[in-house]
Parts: C-alpha cells; sequence; structure tokens
C-alpha cells in the first residue's frame, strides 16, 4: 500500500509517503510474511513468499465508502477501498491498534489468520493467489471482490483452521510436548528397527524441529536405517490443494537403509528434513529432487545428485524392507518415504515418464534399494 493523493496518512519517521506497517509476522518455518498496512484510508494485509507479495486482502475502510472502484489508485498500485455495497461498515471504522493485532499461522506455515485480541479479522489461507484472481477472506467483507472474499461465507471451514493452528503452536513449543513426541517416537523405532546408535538434531534451532536417528544392523537386517524424527509433527503445506488432498499423506518422515557410515548419510537430512517448510512445498512418493551442489558432495555418493522417494522400495533388488506403518500424529497416520539415490539424467526420465518407469527401469538393471 501507499499513501494516496489527497489523503491524509500516518507516516512512518523517516519515510514519507509510505504506509504504516501495523503488523509484521514472519512465519514460524522463516518461509513466509505477512504484513498489515495502513495509509489512513484503508488496512490491508500481505502476504510474500519470500519476498514479493502472492495473496492480499482488504480488511477496513477508515473513511466513507465510494460508490465504486477508483481505477486510477488500482492502476496506481495502491490499495483501494472497499464501494459501500461490500462493506459491512459503508460508514468506515476508526484505525486498528496496532498492539492488539496479532498473526496466527497455519500448522502448515502457508497461511496465516488476522486477530484483533480475540476477533477474527482476516484470512490469507494457503490456497490464495493473486495472479488467480484469489484474495484472502475479510470479517467485513460482502460476497467476493477482487480485494477480499466474505469471511462469513467461509467461516465453516475457516473458523476451525485458525483454532486448531492456535492449539497447534501452543503444543508444538511446549518443550514437553516435544520431548513427549520423541519419546514416542523413539519406541516406535525401537519395535520395529531394534536399539538406536547415535541421535542428532538437523534443524539448527529452527522450526520444525527434526532429529535424525540411526538404528544399525541388527536381528535379521545387514544394514543400518537411518531415518528423520519430527518431519511427522507438522502437516506438509500446498499438498491439500493437490487432486488426491492431504488425507493420510500430509505427515512424513524420510529414511535411507544404508551400508555406508550413518554421519555421512545423515547429511541429507540437513538438506531435506526442513525442506517442505522452507520452501513451502511437499514431498510424496514418486517424487525426485536434485541435489544442488555437485555429485562430489552429494551425502549418498556414487556419482548420483538427485534422489527418489518411495513408500514401498520392494520392486527394487534388496532385502525385505522394514515396515514402519503404524503411528500416528494427532490420529492422522505417518507415512515413511525411503531416498533411493539416482542420477539427474534419471531424475529426468522420472519427470518425463513417471516414477514407475524409472523403478521398472532400475529394477532390471538389478538395483538395489539399500544405499552403498
Amino acid at each position: 500500500m501507499q499513501s494516496t493523493r489527497g489523503r491524509t496518512s500516518p507516516r512512518i519517521p523517516g519515510q514519507p509517503g509510505r504506509p504504516a506497517t501495523l503488523l509484521d509476522s514472519e512465519s514460524p518455518y522463516g518461509s513466509r510474511r505477512l504484513v498489515v498496512e495502513c495509509d489512513g484510508w484503508t488496512t490491508a494485509a500481505y502476504l510474500y513468499d519470500p519476498a514479493e507479495p502472492i495473496a492480499a486482502t482488504w480488511i477496513a475502510n477508515h473513511h466513507r465508502a465510494p460508490a465504486g472502484v477508483d481505477l486510477d489508485l488500482l492502476d496506481a498500485g495502491q490499495a483501494p477501498a472497499m464501494p459501500e455495497g461490500y462493506t459491512k461498515h459503508p460508514e468506515g471504522l476508526p484505525p486498528f491498534d496496532p498492539k492488539a493485532l496479532r498473526a496466527v499461522w497455519f500448522e502448515e506455515g502457508d497461511g496465516v489468520a488476522v486477530l484483533d485480541g480475540d476477533d477474527l479479522l482476516a484470512v490469507i489461507p494457503g490456497w490464495a493467489d493473486m495472479s488467480k484472481g484469489m484474495p484472502g477472506y475479510s470479517r467485513d467483507v460482502i460476497g467476493q471482490t477482487p480485494f477480499g472474499w466474505s469471511l462469513d461465507e467461509a467461516l465453516e471451514g475457516l473458523g476451525p483452521r485458525v483454532r486448531e493452528a492456535i492449539d497447534f503452536w501452543r503444543w508444538r513449543l511446549d518443550p514437553q510436548a516435544w520431548a513427549q513426541f520423541q519419546q514416542g517416537m523413539l519406541g516406535h523405532l525401537l519395535a520395529r528397527l531394534g536399539p538406536g546408535a547415535r541421535y542428532w538434531d538437523v534443524s539448527e534451532g529452527r522450526q520444525p524441529l527434526v532429529g535424525v536417528s540411526e538404528r544399525p544392523p541388527g536381528g535379521h537386517r545387514d544394514f543400518t536405517v537411518v531415518t528423520t524424527v519430527g518431519m511427522s509433527c507438522q502437516r506438509m503445506p500446498v499438498i491439500e490443494q493437490t487432486e488426491q488432498g492431504a488425507a493420510g499423506r500430509a505427515k512424513i518422515e524420510l529414511a535411507v537403509a544404508t551400508t555406508l557410515p550413518g554421519n555421512q548419510v545423515g547429511r541429507i537430512f540437513r538438506w531435506l528434513a526442513q525442506y517442505p517448510w522452507r520452501e513451502v512445498s511437499w514431498i510424496g512418493s514418486g517424487h525426485t529432487l536434485a541435489w544442488h551442489h555437485g555429485p562430489a558432495s552429494f551425502p549418498l555418493g556414487g556419482g548420483n545428485e538427485a534422489v527418489l522417494f518411495l513408500d514401498n522400495p520392494g520392486l527394487l533388488l534388496g532385502p525385505r524392507v522394514p515396515d514402519l506403518s503404524g503411528f500416528t500424529v494427532a490420529g492422522e497416520p505417518v507415512t515413511w518415504l525411503w531416498m533411493i539415490p539416482i542420477t539427474n539424467r534419471e531424475r529426468l526420465f522420472a519427470e518425463s515418464r513417471g516414477a514407475s518407469s524409472l523403478v521398472n527401469q532400475m529394477a532390471s538393471q538389478s538395483r538395489s534399494w539399500v544405499v552403498g
């Protein structure tokens, strides 16, 4: 938003003509940012990813609403006032107190709600996209406009999402809750893979917190399993927007079966353990990702420089795949995705022909799913 010609606008000291920032909040994952601005005539919220706005919604007029849309303001890139037929308060509202405003980020980190005290003002969900004509939702909008959609009409779905987000972050940021999750997860791995060896943190103090557990050979298993512990604490972003939806697919952990040194393999998780929330993306079976630092530094070696994720790599050569199913978080099942190193050429083949074609090709070459 910028100040409008002829308007009396609050100004940031030393930056005349710019709107005042009422709220500036970065997502807990550091991948998106919410900015709520007021130019004296209107208040609006913008969602950035990471440097430019990707979605926005009008929140309030602070003067009497115009009869129609001021196209000159739009052409100038300035925040428009909501026309009188589309706002619950055509006379305008007093400016908001910045101290009363707060952001509540969704569990996935791709959407956010704006609250004035305990009053829900606006929601910009993960699917809002100004390039597609999909703004956020606002409490005071009537119907649908290019600048915001009615929150009342979406409250049945979005209201519970906001309450769940408040509860989620209360739980996720509680050290005792994290310790309880770790205990439950490590107990599950003990039952499925046997005793653990080393455990290390790969989140470097950033959300989401994720550890890595090394499970050395034992019993009938002659290979080490290295697995994440903590990715499943939160749903992955964007996945609910896919055709299949998020049900049963939103919570994952990553694993590697290997005969290589565990600490070498563990470096792969510094890249991938926070990937979905850092990149606002998701990982599923059949997906591939390229390593961007060249094959010489690729942690899984072998001249490879990409990974293939499979929930059941049993079509490839190798021993029986350990069954890690049966673990749930907040009632949602957790899926373990096994990582298989591939070349960049194989990654491109999978993207063009499909992951199943690549798996069949690898099987015909007697490739093993056990790394090393």
